[in-house]
């Protein structure tokens, strides 16, 4: 676990104490499976009552049995479990961030008591319901619809690309309130509800231990207090997906950390040229230095970024960059590491084409890599390029 300028000195003891306990249930309990569950597409829901137990669902929310830590401390436990598996953190990311935050921000005090007690102890699984076929990087042009029929509300749409879609008991929809050019509103649907369906998504060659899914809604009917009261608009699930791409710039360090410590050790014990380790060969070393260098700046990044957070300082685009920086090197940090490991780097054996390939993922959801750029071009000049 590289910490070259020991920033470890920063965390409290308590922030400490959870990436040390993280990092051990990580070790005993993820790695030993999760190659496994990789290769034949399946997501580990055995582990779920443990991450719940450990208090790491919506971990850094306060009060209805959520575990308020700090946001350094949400952070670091999202990067161990992410050592273990994007498709981990991702589940956990999905659960606090994208479906008990927004209640937790934006829901009445009956939503919340309804739902966060029991979605901490991860006895209901939630899914966030914003992108869809057609509409990804501009999710303001959703055709989800929500007619209001007087008693309640007649959601119709199709979402896509949604992880845990599958394994919730309650989806967040976000729908346009009479129309497609209607103000959108989110909606807390029961998945068992008439006329809603879940469809796994089949053959993915990445993020293969994570549950991603189509939401199919036709004339499903909910009720008036299904719908979040307390946010109108695309700041409802644009500030869901700010506090989530937070935790994904904190995790991907896990993904990358791992892919480096697996590298350096094999590269100490594979003998060539001459029966010296590739290790002492000058272009390895190079690469060492280099990833060493990525690791330690997206360490910076994240951290600051946290202590703007807990002082209240926080922008989105300080979350933007994050996101794009840290998710871009531990990609590239992933592709050196598979350089490293030779052919080797190519087996199931090894961590690394696992988090490479699950990284190619991350690279593009929560708003890809170029539309990042372009918010931060933005933030920049003043001038937005993509409208």
């Amino acid at each position: 676990m590289p910490d070259f300028l020991d920033l470890s000195r920063h965390y409290s003891e308590e922030e400490r104490s959870i990436r040390a306990a993280v990092r051990s249930f990580v070790d005993a309990r993820v790695l030993p499976t999760i190659a496994d569950h990789w290769e034949k597409g399946s997501f580990p829901t055995e582990l779920i009552p443990e991450i719940a137990g450990m208090g790491l669902l919506g971990c850094n929310l306060h009060g209805y049995g959520c575990a308020g830590l700090s946001e350094i401390g949400y952070g670091l436990a999202m990067q161990e479990l992410e050592r273990g598996d994007s498709g981990v953190r991702s589940f956990a990311s999905v659960q606090g961030s994208l479906v008990m935050y927004p209640i937790h921000s934006f829901g009445s005090e009956a939503q919340k008591q309804k739902y966060l007690p029991e979605m901490a102890k991860g006895k209901i699984i939630g899914c966030f319901g914003l992108t869809e076929p057609d509409f990804g990087s501009n999710p303001s042009g959703m055709r989800t619809v929500a007619r209001d029929d007087g008693d309640g509300y007649v959601l119709n749409g199709t979402k896509r690309w949604i992880t845990n879609g599958n394994l919730a008991q309650v989806a967040l929809v976000w729908a346009k309130v009479g129309g497609v050019d209607g103000e959108v509103r989110g909606f807390l649907v029961p998945t068992d509800a008439r006329g809603f369906e879940a469809r796994l998504i089949h053959k993915k060659a990445s993020l293969r231990a994570s549950v991603t899914s189509e939401l199919i809604l036709e004339d499903v009917r909910v009720p008036k207090d299904a719908i979040l009261p307390n946010v109108r608009g695309m700041k409802g699930p644009l500030s869901c997906l700010t506090a989530a791409r937070f935790g994904i710039a904190w995790g991907v360090i896990g993904a990358a950390e791992s892919c480096f410590d697996c590298a350096v050790a094999y590269a100490k014990d594979r003998v060539q040229f001459g029966g010296k380790p590739i290790a002492s060969h000058q272009l390895v070393q190079a690469k060492f230095a280099e990833m060493l260098t990525q690791i330690t700046n997206m360490q910076l990044g994240a951290l600051e970024v946290a202590r703007l957070k807990e002082e209240k300082r926080l922008r989105p685009q300080h979350v933007s960059f994050i996101k794009r920086q840290n998710v871009r090197a531990a990609l590239e940090i992933a592709r050196v590491c598979r350089d490293v490991l030779g052919g080797n780097g190519i087996t199931l054996e090894y961590p690394v084409m696992r988090h490479m390939c699950n990284l190619e993922t991350v690279f593009t959801y929560e708003g890809t890599h170029d539309i990042h750029t372009l918010i931060l071009g933005q933030d920049v000049t003043g001038i937005a390029a993509f409208e």
